[in-house]
């Protein structure tokens, strides 16, 4: 998948995770339909270029949703910048794990020092120039100018806003695997901004321990309070299906990275979208229509520095004071063992 242009206002990643599947139903790579099913992903590795400079937890959203296509495995092409700062927080993240007792010192310093041999010396991996595909898709992002969801109740059926627009919503879920941090911000400023809560039931996880307490420091859990909003603990929650459970029959917009039959709630209709498009609908207790997002969500993108924003460990004090007392306790360590 071949990505080229500038993400329009209110696109988010998600939108481009399900612009996937939607251009392939287009060029007739992928059906719907179970009978005589055709799916290009199908058992192959897929390969995404044209996002060169996404974070590793922006990627990640892109390469987890390929277990949705069947695909074998996934790679993007990112730059060297954006590795090299996920490594950097790496080293720091691994080397206060040893000062915390994490672990095994060695094992743990040695993946420190390979992270720090690659900075040293950076090599990236990069597709032939010769190579030999079984399907390109070629997406401009300047067509992809509405949100896209995948309707109820499978993956594969990826459609513009547009086409589903005004479909009343019971439930709203943000969590699961396909979310990082960024999500909750840009859903709890949307909610903030509204001011008069929220016409579904809401449920948000958030997917780590880290997340939660970050989210609850910057004030956000206050804000999700105020707007009625469901917490539920760090973790898969509705994703899993077999935790907390939708009421059945009703009708869920949910950022999980499956939307299957009966998995988040007995003959529960689930679209799975982007967590801001979920703020939206649970304002709006319907899926909106572009335009009534754009309303919303026109200004997530001049705050996008402030929301999506991740958390490089190499930059917060806490971790670099522990990464230094790591360092110190696996040189002595290693000292030792030699």
């Amino acid at each position: 998948v071949r990505f080229k242009g500038k993400m329009q206002p209110g696109i988010t990643l998600r939108d481009l995770v399900h612009a996937i599947p939607y251009y392939a139903i287009q060029e007739g790579l992928l059906t719907v339909e179970k009978k005589g099913k055709k799916n290009i992903f199908s058992g192959r590795i897929l390969e995404i270029e044209g996002l060169d400079h996404l974070t590793a937890e922006q990627a990640f959203e892109l390469s987890d949703a390929s277990a949705e296509r069947s695909a074998a495995g996934c790679t993007i092409k990112l730059s060297e910048e954006s590795v090299a700062e996920y490594l950097r927080s790496n080293i720091t993240l691994l080397r206060w794990m040893i000062s915390e007792g994490y672990g095994d010192t060695r094992t743990l310093e040695r993946r420190a020092r390979k992270m720090e041999e690659w900075l040293a010396n950076p090599e990236l991996m990069e597709a032939d120039k010769d190579a030999e595909y079984a399907a390109v898709i070629e997406i401009d992002l300047a067509d992809v100018n509405e949100p896209v969801v995948c309707c109820p109740n499978d993956p594969d059926d990826a459609k513009k806003l547009s086409e589903v627009a005004g479909d009343k919503v019971d439930e709203i879920f943000i969590g699961s695997c396909m979310t990082n941090i960024g999500h909750f911000r840009a859903a709890g400023k949307l909610l903030d901004a509204h001011k008069g809560g929220i016409s579904t039931r809401m449920w948000l996880s958030p997917p780590t321990k880290m997340d939660e307490h970050t989210l609850m420091e910057e004030g956000y859990y206050n804000i999700f309070g105020r707007a009625g909003a469901r917490m539920e603990m760090p973790g898969c929650s509705l994703c899993m299906g077999n935790q907390a459970r939708v009421a059945p029959g009703s009708t869920v917009l949910s950022t999980s990275t499956r939307n299957f039959p009966n998995r988040l709630g007995d003959g529960a209709n689930v679209y799975l979208t982007s967590a801001e498009l979920a703020a939206v609908g649970a304002i709006l207790g319907k899926l909106p229509t572009p335009e009534e997002y754009l309303q919303y969500a026109k200004d997530l993108d001049s705050m996008s520095s402030e929301i999506y924003r991740y958390m490089n460990f190499d930059q917060i004090a806490e971790f670099q004071k522990g990464a230094e007392e790591g360092a110190r306790i696996a040189a002595v360590e290693i000292q030792e063992v030699a």
